[in-house]
């Protein structure tokens, strides 16, 4: 039953989030939407984080909850930076260098499908080893493009 509601609740937010870029009414409404997909992904990913640097106990069950969930919401945030939308935590240069901006994005995607394999396995030394090059790859983004 549990997985028949998560694939429903991703079903419903994919419908939502295809025609994102579409919806934006105002700058602030994609900001919004950026901001909040980017936060959720961040809240998994730091649970994900805190397991593999031994914060907090392993739990296969979580860890493979928390990287579905980065998982999907790493493919969100982007219908978010359409031309028009500056503003909010970004940095001018994304819509200065956006094939640079595209790259990066395409780069942490492919580590979190990476770090979802793993946190599907349910060993925590393939946790910690893919969680590594995927947040390097959020980092190598933040960098070049998050205003502090």
């Amino acid at each position: 039953m549990k997985a028949f509601s998560t694939l429903a609740f991703a079903a419903v937010v994919a419908t939502v989030a295809l025609p994102a870029s579409a919806q934006f009414a105002k700058a602030e409404d994609a900001i919004k939407y950026r901001q909040s997909a980017l936060s959720v992904l961040g809240t998994h990913f730091s649970r994900l984080g805190a397991m593999a640097n031994g914060k907090m106990p392993f739990d296969a069950k979580s860890a493979q909850e928390s990287a579905e969930v980065v998982a999907f919401m790493s493919k969100l945030p982007w219908a978010g930076f359409g031309a028009g939308t500056e503003g909010g935590k970004a940095k001018p240069e994304v819509w200065k260098e956006q094939a640079k901006f595209h790259d990066l994005s395409g780069k942490m995607e492919a580590e979190v499908v990476k770090l979802n394999a793993a946190a599907k396995t349910g060993n925590l030394d393939n946790l910690k080893t893919a969680f590594g090059p995927a947040a390097n790859s959020c980092k190598s983004c933040h960098d070049s493009f998050r205003n502090k």
